[in-house]
């Protein structure tokens, strides 16, 4: 394979709502570059991109995938992402990688969500971009309308550059050519530019022009003026505007007839930016790490791939050259790692090759102590900053269908922790239950498919249990007396416990004895009967918390009394006294933020208030444009489904952060159903 240089790379992210045809593009891509022989589908199950046994069995995407194509003598790497936001965090790994943006619209659906999504995504990334209007074969998308809702909603800098004239008739505004396409390979004939075509495109020409007059005082002066800025200024206007976020051209076509494939690939070669064109890169300390072509290797994972055949892992090279069976030192791990073959990708096929160059992508296996949002170097360096991923909130429990499965689970769910960064897993201490988090309900169902399929375990699900406590609100006195006799020495051991309310989050235990009516050597035995009767409360067994319990009487017996009989009599004494004591439920409130757009805030207040939340307050959402925070208090137990009910709310639009912060007295009727259900699980 040819020497590739880091000027012919171009490294370009399909982003876009789901089933807006951005694996289809990529399809056509590979088509139109003759790198396939036939374009798949999706229906069809055998794209290039779409090739993970669950993404074939679903008919979307659900990872990201990297397939590269030669076209006019520069290197595409195309990421296709998925679309559906429950695979968000692949989406963020795909942008990490890329260079600029392409954002993929359905013609007949118009601007949705996930497009808006996709712009905040590139935007935040502070990626070039461009959109591309697909399915432009269906008589019932009409180009005007779905432009005009994107220069609506992103301003000014959005213009045209490939439009549709009628009739099957497009036109490139660049090279002010015009033709129809017949469905062989996508192959175009010219057409002569007719008046009418020539009124259809004014006012596309006017934006454009305006829009490459805006990238200097030159041709913003030959504008006003009257004058014709010729191609050359234009596609070099458009080239320096792509790369400062100054235009964002728009195309049109139809991905499975390759319509406006090829001048949207025309165009990412001429205009669309190379990896050195940032100059440098961020590190996680934020400092500016300079992108030197011919300087020391460095290479970023952004994604790790972990399946029964063993990891791979994607990188980018960010500096410098990689070279076949180079030695890499992981800045995070420590560990020296050897690079013995390396690959690009094109789908799940992998070419060997023996370098790359700065700004290339590529995979290798075997990479034992390294992860997603590593950096590796040759030389010593700064880490590059590392991919932010949304804390998961959607929540499980699972257990194993058969005994002697717990293994085979963890095994399998350590290796897609290691694939996916959205998904957490933890064995929760306080309720016996081992808990995975993910990004929604399907993501969940995804990760749950892929340990039948890939791993061979079965799992039951089930809802999470929520870590209450309790406590009392009053203070009693009682006394705890354990009196054995069988024969030779008896166990006896006596105490009066006041219990109260208290301060400390445990167990605060004091001693106010008189007369030595209890030995000191047995307060410590008191203490801990306490300690251990505290883990089972009275009402529904959950742990007692903020308990004070003062001795201050008791009896002994000379002969018969021991650690293990005060030990007792402190457990009587707990037993005695609670259920006099006012024991109330306490559960886990937290601290809740929602963004959301601002037209929604009444319907987020309305549903958290129906969720026993208490709203703090609003601020603006300094981070995303129209939006806002509402800030809430919340407890746990009525926010176990608010992924799946946000996301419905908001139309995917709306993310929230949800953390622990304190215990608060459950409502007497809810309690009573938590009681209720306790003791039904005791009687089964």
């Amino acid at each position: 394979m040819a020497t590739i240089s880091t000027k012919q790379i171009r490294n370009v992210c399909l982003l876009g709502h789901g089933g807006s045809g951005k694996t289809t593009l990529a399809e056509a891509m590979l088509f139109a570059a003759r790198d396939i022989d036939r374009m798949g589908n999706t229906a069809d199950k055998n794209t290039v991109c779409d090739f993970d046994p669950e993404e074939t069995a679903r008919g979307y995407s659900i990872s990201t995938a990297v397939a590269s194509v030669m076209w006019k003598d520069a290197k595409i790497n195309i990421i296709d992402t998925p679309g559906y936001l429950d695979f968000v965090g692949d989406t963020a790994e795909g942008i990490r990688a890329a260079d600029a943006a392409v954002i993929v619209i359905d013609g007949k659906a118009g601007l949705e969500v996930g497009a808006e999504l996709s712009w905040e995504y590139v935007e935040n990334a502070k990626l070039p971009r461009a959109f591309f209007i697909n399915k432009c074969d269906d008589a019932e998308v009409k180009f005007d309308k779905v432009y005009g809702e994107i220069r609506d909603k992103f301003g000014a800098s959005i213009c045209p550059l490939f439009i549709p004239l009628g009739g099957g008739v497009f036109m490139n505004l660049l090279t002010n050519e015009a033709f129809t396409y017949n469905r062989e390979r996508g192959h175009r004939d010219a057409v002569p530019m007719t008046a009418e075509y020539e009124a259809a495109a004014a006012s596309y020409k006017e934006q454009l022009s305006e829009a490459v007059a805006q990238t200097s005082d030159e041709l913003l002066e030959k504008f006003f003026g009257g004058e014709e800025i010729t191609r050359e200024e234009a596609e070099t206007a458009l080239h320096e505007g792509l790369i400062k976020g100054e235009i964002v051209p728009v195309f049109c076509g139809s991905a499975p007839n390759l319509w406006g494939v090829r001048a949207l690939m025309d165009t990412i070669v001429a205009s669309f930016p190379r990896h050195t064109a940032k100059g440098c890169e961020k590190s996680e300390s934020g400092e500016d790490i300079a992108i030197e072509p011919d300087g020391a290797c460095a290479v970023f994972v952004f994604k790790t791939v972990a399946d029964q055949f063993g990891k791979q892992t994607m990188f980018k090279v960010m500096n410098g050259e990689l070279r076949r069976d180079m030695t890499l030192k992981n800045l995070s791990s420590g560990a020296s790692e050897k690079f013995g073959h390396i690959y690009i990708m094109k789908g799940k096929k992998q070419i060997e090759v023996d370098a790359l160059a700065c700004g290339d992508i590529g995979v290798v296996q075997k990479l034992s102590a390294t992860k997603t949002n590593d950096t590796l170097c040759a030389a010593s360096g700064a880490e590059y900053k590392k991919t932010e991923f949304r804390t998961p909130y959607m929540c499980k429990a699972i257990s194993a269908a058969a005994k002697g499965d717990e293994d085979k689970i963890t095994q399998g769910i350590s290796k897609l922790l290691d694939e996916d960064p959205t998904l957490v897993y933890e064995n929760d201490p306080e309720t016996k239950q081992m808990l995975i988090y993910g990004m929604s309900d399907i993501h969940l169902d995804v990760v749950f498919s892929k340990l039948k399929n890939r791993y061979g375990t079965k799992l039951v699900t089930s809802e999470p249990k929520v870590a209450y406590r309790e406590t009392i609100k009053k203070t009693v006195e009682v006394q705890g007396k354990h009196k054995k006799q069988s024969g030779g020495s008896g166990q006896y051991g006596d105490v009066r416990i006041r219990f109260s309310p208290g301060e400390d989050e445990g167990l605060t235990f004091t001693q106010s004895v008189v007369g030595g009516s209890v030995p000191k050597g047995y307060y410590p035995a008191v203490e801990k009967g306490l300690l251990e009767a505290m883990q089972k409360g009275v009402l529904a067994g959950y742990p007692v918390v903020h308990l004070a319990a003062d001795l201050y009487d008791g009896s002994y017996h000379p002969v018969d009394s021991n650690e293990i009989s005060f030990k007792l009599a402190a457990k009587l004494a707990y037993k005695e006294g609670l259920p006099k004591a006012n024991p109330v439920l306490l559960e886990p409130y937290g601290s809740l933020k929602v963004s959301v757009p601002e037209n929604m805030v009444g319907d987020v207040m309305g549903d958290l208030n129906k969720r026993r939340g208490r709203v703090m307050g609003m601020n603006p959402d300094e981070k995303r444009k129209g939006y806002t925070i509402v800030e809430a208090e919340a407890p746990k137990a009525e926010m176990m489904d608010y992924t799946i009910v946000l996301k419905a709310m908001t139309q995917g639009r709306g993310s929230f952060v949800f953390e622990f912060d304190h215990y608060e007295e459950v409502p007497a009727n809810e309690a009573q159903k938590i009681i209720a259900a306790h003791k039904a699980e005791d009687d089964e």
